[in-house]
């Protein structure tokens, strides 16, 4: 089995088996950046809250800068002690190894609020190491069709449908344009995110619409917004969905993002009509991979991706053991990379499967080996994940700029340098 060390080895070990609930992480909510998803107590675990939910922090970071998501689990063998003056221990039950973490701090911005009285927390942008993710539009209608009884909406995806969650930022079903109110409250967001922290990367997202083409014009408003306000010159990605290819040479004749991203999710037609029926059904499968390549076109290798979700394919549905999962997911790795397209792996925990004795070392042994393959497919393309795109600051779910700067700085450690 492949095996893992340093900082890499901790990061997939902790995102798999997740962290228990203690007094100190419960502590550490108070000042670090909240969770999205609040901590669950197990039947019969001890909560002190009396509520069943508790909240924790997002993320831990460790010394050397590497970032990790958390997810709480009452079975994991970590758990969190300490408190914010003497420091935080990330402790291993089964061999009493600690790691020194911090969490990602709780920002000023996340409690302040526009002019007109909005909280920055609910303008738009959303922060993860060192990446600014800007979704003033987060509706997907996706969400909104079902054909045969079956939803359109991605397998994996929360985002949901434009609705009174999305009222705070104008969104409405059907309309294309951004209001402009929704924009300005999204700059004043930005501005104080970007005085308070250093950002280096600006990632633009949104929930999809069924025309691929009023997509496409909803970005190009949304970045050329952007454009204007980033006064600092912060590389910008484009992650909308695939686009017909006159916009996609639209956006490059404009200069308005330096790096593009469509996310494809799953290789392999039958598990991406499974997993997206909405992306496959308005887009399609191939359709998508010649949006990439058209990319590549004018963007060139290296500097085009796709998001990929790592671990549905576990889901009981698919019928799949983890090696099978792998090797399909490696194929896919190596054809994208042949034609200059950067696969990004995100781990996503399956939602089926739990009573198994398994469960989370079956997500591991998955993650590892394709993370270890991919890293070799990327060499042999002479690929590299571009320091304006992502870094191993702001990769929270995923491992590919961990294991490449785990290799750059191996050889200096072992001369000494």
């Amino acid at each position: 089995m492949i095996m893992l060390s340093g900082s890499p080895a901790l990061k997939v070990r902790v995102m798999c088996e997740g962290i228990r609930y203690t007094a100190a992480l419960g502590q550490a909510a108070l000042h670090s950046m909240p969770n999205y998803y609040p901590y669950r107590f197990k039947e019969g675990e001890h909560d002190p809250t009396g509520r069943g939910i508790a909240t924790i922090p997002y993320l831990i970071n460790t010394a050397d800068g590497t970032e990790i998501r958390i997810l709480g689990n009452g079975d994991s063998p970590w758990h969190v002690e300490g408190d914010s003056q003497q420091g935080y221990l990330l402790i291993d039950d089964r061999d009493g190894q600690s790691v020194p973490i911090e969490f990602e701090p709780l920002r000023p911005w996340l409690t302040q609020k526009t002019a007109d009285g909005l909280p920055f927390a609910q303008a738009g942008v959303t922060t993860h190491g060192d990446m600014l993710v800007i979704n003033v539009a987060p509706g997907c209608e996706y969400f909104l069709h079902k054909h045969d009884g079956v939803s359109m909406r991605c397998g994996f995806c929360a985002y949901g449908a434009p609705d009174e969650r999305t009222v705070h930022l104008g969104q409405k079903t059907g309309q294309v344009e951004i209001p402009l109110p929704t924009l300005e409250r999204m700059s004043e967001a930005l501005r104080a995110v970007i005085d308070q922290t250093e950002i280096r990367h600006i990632y633009l997202v949104g929930g999809s619409l069924t025309d691929a083409r009023k997509e496409g014009e909803r970005f190009l408003q949304l970045a050329r917004y952007v454009k204007q306000v980033n006064t600092r010159g912060i590389p910008v990605a484009l992650g909308s969905g695939a686009l017909p290819d006159d916009l996609i040479a639209q956006f490059h004749a404009e200069q308005l993002v330096q790096h593009v991203c469509f996310n494809l999710e799953m290789w392999s037609e039958p598990l991406f009509a499974k997993v997206c029926p909405g992306k496959n059904r308005y887009v399609g499968y191939h359709r998508w991979i010649e949006a990439l390549e058209t990319a590549v076109r004018y963007w060139g290798r290296g500097n085009v991706y796709s998001a990929m979700v790592a671990g549905i394919e576990l889901e009981p549905e698919h019928g799949m053991e983890w090696e099978e999962a792998a090797r399909i997911a490696l194929e896919g790795a190596q054809d994208l990379c042949s034609r200059g397209i950067i696969p990004i792996y995100s781990l996503v925990w399956p939602v089926g499967g739990r009573q198994r004795a398994d469960y989370h070392a079956r997500i591991r042994n998955y993650f590892e080996t394709l993370s270890t393959g991919y890293q070799a497919i990327r060499k042999r393309h002479e690929l590299t994940v571009s320091e304006g795109f992502m870094c191993h600051r702001c990769a929270y779910m995923q491992l590919e700029c961990d294991l490449d700067r785990d290799l750059q700085l191996r050889p200096r450690e072992t001369s000494g340098v």
